[in-house]
């Protein structure tokens, strides 16, 4: 199950690899490798750069984190990030329904995630948010908890990171041709080899077009995507990797309509709301969406001690956003028919700029043996929105008639300039003693300053936030596969913004503890993951019980639970998936509002197993059947804890056969087409999640 993709660094080596089935081997020249430094055996991964910047084995890692590798994406046809979170432990990816506006609304441990690509952030700031197709990553992996000691200002829950595909130094082509429900076409190419004789030049190129409908009546979705890449390596010492990509995306408005709970969650004396329901206007609706990046990875070795790598990405994205959305039913109406709309439009645009500088050092002291790391990143944002908002005429939720007419364009209620930089100075050390006790040490120091122009006040704010983090671990790696470890991490996010008062918000932070078990195995390719954790988030914003119009940082919210994730790929042909998550987490501090409720939209059990098949030899050899279970528990509609959204369980089928260089598959997703909910905010703000999907592919290597 080894995939081209995902081949080892190293300086030369002598590979025997197979044209075709049944074909004799052929043995290569040496050639200088430059595909992604980790080897991921179908579903199951050994390494892993994010949780520490150095390429460390996840045993070794005294923190949770999973990774998703490419088999896996393929096996489950995950297009976007919400469906390739749906088998991973402590995860919630589709935190607003099916939702194909293309922001990564994913939450870890109850509290939003923050997004990487190739270890540098992605800037998501309003409606100005990046897309990322998950066909160009070679992989993708979850850090659970804080990671600001090496990452800077994020969420608390931890981050998600895409690792784009790398140009490979032996030939690789690939296309794919999809159709599938709602008259959707996918066409997807994946192109990479040498370019000259000596192996220093290779180059990839990867891209996707797609046109179809929805699930949701009068959304269209037609996207573009083209991914360059091209490595220089002039020495088995030093690479350097140029990745860009261009995206173009025209939606017919958001997927996630705002849908009340009376007709979805609760019964209505009208009947049922249908998934398929749109609640705006199909003249207007719409969402389009182009961006492009360009950046580098370069990385020298100077000797046997110490390296050097520095990354550098520009992205610039444009949105504009218009959409009409529920309010919730018309309470003066008593036939509870009408859903009051609200008139909205955003145009926003970003040109974030961010470099990662650091130094690694492997050497030893008498019994103990370090990998020391010292960075300094730099991040800068300029970041524009304007919003308009107004009231649109009301529309029969349970029989709509379309074609009304409202204002245009809405009234303007905001319009900002903000501009960020951000300056970080860290450290890291792991330690290893006698190759059974590994201590991880770290430490962090960032400068933000955050320049806001309110254009429609025409008032000008600055912000200047400082804060340490830090970061401390220790791994036992014993002689039968089990790693014992506790960790401590902090986070930090800079709150923009000032009270009545004109005072700035301090930073929200974030500390975790955990203790944990990591278990490889012997002989075989399994790899389980134990975690207990506590994680709290501070300085939260609330609403001051004395001002409605103003916010009080009081609040505190504690996560504390169990996860369980296990990943196995056997030699006879089968790949296993299991998670387990239990999760409660607690509304402490709120200014004595809520205090003490769950928030909404945070299930306190989830539990998933997908299994896969391939009949390893036979008549039938290269034929698989796989499926898949998903059980999310019952969730609360509102911060109130007023009313619950049912749990549900959802079933995903595949099936595929490999035939020489074709591979042929049908994907099901949600098999039985259970109608659910997958969260509510308010009685107002309801999304159905995914109904049946099925996607039928041929995919062509040569």
């Amino acid at each position: 199950m080894n995939h081209p993709n995902s081949l080892p660094l190293a300086a030369a080596l002598s590979l025997a690899v197979t044209t075709a089935r049944g074909a004799e081997p052929l043995t290569l020249p040496e050639i200088t490798v430059t595909a992604s430094p980790t080897t991921d055996v179908g579903y199951v991964p050994t390494h892993s750069t994010t949780a520490t910047k150095t390429d460390t084995p996840l045993i070794e890692t005294p923190q949770s984190i999973s990774v998703i590798t490419r088999d896996r994406l393929a096996a489950q046809d995950a297009d976007n990030l919400g469906q390739a979170l749906r088998y991973t432990a402590g995860v919630t990816g589709e935190a607003f329904g099916v939702d194909d506006r293309g922001y990564d609304f994913a939450q870890i441990r109850g509290f939003d995630a923050t997004t990487y690509r190739d270890g540098l952030p992605v800037k998501n700031l309003g409606f100005a948010g990046f897309d990322f197709r998950t066909y160009a990553a070679e992989r993708i992996e979850i850090l659970r908890g804080p990671a600001s000691v090496l990452y800077g200002q994020g969420a608390p829950g931890g981050l998600v990171n895409y690792v784009s595909k790398r140009p490979l130094a032996e030939p690789f082509r690939e296309l794919v041709l999809e159709a599938g429900s709602f008259d959707r076409y996918d066409g997807k190419f994946d192109l990479s080899g040498p370019l000259d004789r000596r192996n220093t030049l290779s180059y990839r190129l990867t891209g996707l077009g797609s046109t179809g409908d929805h699930q949701v009546n009068f959304i269209e979705d037609d996207r573009l995507f083209v991914a360059p890449g091209l490595t220089w390596t002039p020495s088995t010492d030093t690479t350097f990797t140029v990745l860009g990509y261009y995206q173009r995306d025209d939606l017919g408005g958001a997927s996630n309509s705002f849908l009340p709970a009376s007709g979805t969650v609760f019964s209505s004396p009208n009947g049922r709301i249908p998934p398929s329901r749109f609640t705006g206007e199909p003249s207007f609706d719409s969402i389009d969406r182009a961006q492009f990046a360009i950046g580098y990875l370069f990385e020298h070795r100077w000797n046997d001690t110490w390296t050097f790598r520095q990354n550098l990405r520009y992205e610039e994205v444009d949105v504009d956003f218009e959409e009409l959305f529920g309010l919730g039913l018309d309470p003066g109406d008593p036939t509870q028919r009408f859903l009051l709309r609200d008139t909205f439009a955003a145009f926003a645009d970003a040109r974030p700029l961010t470099i990662d500088n650091h130094a690694q050092a492997q050497f030893a002291t008498g019994p103990l043996s370090h990998t020391l790391l010292f960075g300094v990143d730099y991040q800068h944002v300029d970041f524009q929105e304007r919003i308009g908002e107004g009231l649109a005429p009301a529309i029969d939720i349970f029989n709509p008639v379309y074609g009304a007419s409202f204002t245009l364009p809405p009234p303007l209620i905001q319009d900002t300039d903000q501009k960020q930089q951000q300056i970080g100075l860290y450290f890291q050390d792991q330690i290893k003693l006698y190759d059974k006790l590994v201590l991880v040490l770290g430490g962090r120091h960032d400068s933000a300053e955050t320049e806001t122009d309110d254009r429609l006040a025409n008032v000008k704010t600055e912000q200047d936030d400082r804060e340490f983090t830090g970061r401390a671990g220790l791994v036992y790696l014993s002689e039968i596969g089990l790693a014992p470890y506790f960790s401590y991490a902090e986070s930090f996010l800079p709150t923009l913004g000032t009270n009545a008062s004109s005072e700035p918000f301090k930073p929200e932070t974030g500390r975790q503890y955990e203790v944990g078990v990591k278990y490889q195995l012997p002989d075989t390719n399994a790899f389980v993951t134990l975690a207990a954790f506590d994680l709290r988030r501070q300085n939260v914003l609330a609403t001051d019980p004395g001002n409605p119009n103003d916010q009080v940082q009081t609040g505190e919210v504690r996560s504390r639970g169990i996860e369980v994730e296990g990943v196995a790929s056997f030699d006879f042909g089968l790949d296993v998936i299991a998670a387990y998550t239990y999760l409660d987490v607690d509304i402490l501090e709120n200014s004595g509002v809520n205090e003490g409720n769950r928030p909404d939209g945070v299930a306190k059990q989830r539990a998933s197993l997908w299994a896969d098949y391939t009949l390893p030899g036979g008549a039938l050899a290269g034929l698989g059947l796989g499926m898949g279970v998903r059980y999310v528990g019952s969730t609360f509609g509102d911060q109130a804890n007023s009313f619950k959204v049912d749990d549900y369980t959802l079933v995903d089928a595949a099936m595929h056969y490999d035939w020489g260089k074709l591979r042929f598959a049908v994907n099901a997703q949600n098999l039985f087409d259970d109608e659910h909910i997958e969260r509510c905010f308010s009685d107002a703000g309801c999304f159905y999640g995914q109904v049946r999907k099925v996607t039928a592919s041929i995919r062509y290597r040569w």
